[in-house]
């Protein structure tokens, strides 16, 4: 830490101990917190004083230790600010089905200067109206239109990875989290970004260099302070970043609207799938086609559920495709089950998929579901409890955040056997219809669930499909051996490591 963080920490964390031993509000909470069960807490740094020291791939285990130790609640400070983790389905349903509990908690606002208030940090009658706006774009009928925009990059994937057969060992990583990238920046904004075909434009750099800020943020508390933010490099890179992330959004929805002004089509009464100029429909089209149709939309609305669709449609996606790929590449009797089921869909053909054949990889469906439950592509979700909050014997505070982790959550063994074990199983219909609803929750749930679950799952359907139709998988690491980084999106330090074999039946072409 450079001298003058340092200097700046020391000032915060003065203020912020003075503002504690002086604000009634604040006695309160402590009052109230110190009534539930949880670790030992230390002045300023709270909780996190014993693990300051430790390295950033320390971190899941820590929190693995710990949270199950306290189960089903637990209180934690995070430096001087309060939280409470829920790990009971009841607890959980409490908090996520609450209608009066939709403020996402104050962690979210780090994602404001890129996202402002779109679906995913808004709240409110903004929320509300936006939420009820957005909902019909992700209509069975609507989310077939973006097929082609899947097949499209999935087959540039497959080709792509050609040039790794024969590798003893690469990292998949890149290549999936390009394709990712593609797919949701046509399905968003209608344009493509190549990055499977370049990889190094400046919007590209600029959306990782987000999200290793915001892991930053999270990993350093003291950078959780806007004000120290500000003076620190990170602040200067979030500027820079966000400069160039915001500058390319708002460049293709300028040329948007000019090109649906020059066209008289309208994407509710045309069923083709491209839109005027040989471009695809996309959520940047629904949002103009709903601001012309008399939507309260500004094109500061739209850029933030735009920038919005593109941070939640991309890293969680991304990770879920990786995970499974490293379960499969260590389960190949269940690779071969996923196998069997496509060989039943395409009878070796190399035909695109359509939706209904998406649609009948239930097998395939089975297993994404259970890497989500080992693997949630998002750790934590978190509310902000808007007045005294009871929830069994427990009593949680006005103002303070709960979490769930679903990292520890969906390893409970009295909802799933042998939780540590991947079994796809757990996800027949007849063991769903009697497991608590909100046992299982990696898209989140209640009003506030994933709008775009259903497009995830289509996409890593279609990603996965195409990759398995051609290769066969194995992985390098065994799942003890995955370091695993606590960070906003969940992975291990060391990549995902895999090598894959072309398929016999060549329907690579």
């Amino acid at each position: 830490m450079d001298p003058t963080t340092l200097l700046l920490v020391a000032v915060v964390l003065l203020g912020l101990l003075l503002f504690w031993r002086r604000d009634p509000e604040a006695r309160r909470v402590r009052e109230m917190m110190d009534k539930l069960p949880g670790p030992p807490d230390y002045p300023i740094l709270g909780t996190l004083l014993p693990y300051i020291f430790y390295k950033p791939e320390d971190y899941w285990d820590l929190a693995v230790t710990f949270l199950t130790e306290y189960k089903p609640l637990i209180k934690v400070w995070f430096g001087p600010v309060p939280v409470v983790g829920v790990m009971d389905p009841a607890y959980v349903e409490a908090v996520l089905n609450n209608t009066k509990m939709i403020e996402k908690a104050h962690l979210y606002k780090l994602f404001d200067p890129w996202l402002g208030t779109g679906l995913l940090t808004s709240t409110g009658q903004k929320w509300h109206t936006h939420r009820k706006i957005i909902t019909p774009s992700f209509h069975f009928k609507i989310l077939e239109k973006f097929m082609p925009v899947f097949a499209d990059n999935c087959d540039i994937l497959v080709n792509k990875l050609k040039k790794e057969v024969g590798r003893e060992v690469f990292d998949v990583y890149p290549y999936i989290c390009a394709c990712s990238l593609d797919i949701i920046c046509e399905s968003a904004m209608g344009t493509s970004v190549n990055a499977q075909k370049f990889g190094d434009s400046d919007y590209i750099k600029a959306v990782y260099n987000m999200k290793q800020i915001f892991t930053e943020r999270l990993a350093k508390p003291y950078l959780l302070s806007d004000f120290i933010f500000k003076f620190n490099k990170w602040g200067k890179l979030q500027d820079k970043s966000l400069k160039i992330i915001h500058g390319f959004t708002k460049k293709v929805i300028k040329e948007r609207k000019e090109q649906r002004l020059k066209s008289s089509q309208k994407i509710s009464t045309d069923d083709d799938i491209y839109y005027g100029t040989k471009r695809r429909v996309a959520f940047l089209d629904m949002l103009l086609e709903a601001a012309e149709n008399g939507e309260n939309l500004t094109d500061k609305d739209i850029q933030e559920e735009v920038d919005t669709f593109m941070f939640e449609g991309h890293d969680t996606v991304t990770a879920a495709l990786n995970f499974s790929l490293i379960l499969l590449g260590l389960h190949p009797h269940i690779q071969d089950r996923v196998y069997q089921e496509l060989q039943d869909i395409f009878h070796d053909s190399d035909r695109t998929p359509t939706l209904k054949d998406l649609q009948d990889m239930k097998y395939l469906q089975m297993v994404i579901k259970e890497t989500l439950r080992l693997y949630p592509s998002v750790a934590v979700i978190a509310r902000q409890v808007p007045y005294d909050f009871e929830l069994g014997p427990y009593k949680i505070p006005a103002g303070v955040s709960v979490f769930v982790p679903m990292f520890t959550f969906h390893y409970d063994s009295d909802t799933f056997p042998n939780p540590k074990e991947f079994n796809p199983d757990n996800f027949l219909p007849e063991k769903i219809v009697n497991r608590h609803p909100y046992a299982y929750v990696p898209f989140s749930a209640g009003p506030r669930n994933c709008i775009g679950q259903k497009f995830a799952m289509l996409e890593m359907k279609m990603v996965l499909s195409s990759i398995l139709r051609n290769y066969e998988i194995r992985s390098i690491d065994r799942r003890e051996d995955l370091v695993m980084l606590l960070e906003i999106i969940l992975k291990p330090k060391n990549g995902f490591r895999i090598s894959i074999t072309p398929r016999k039946s060549n329907t690579m072409g």
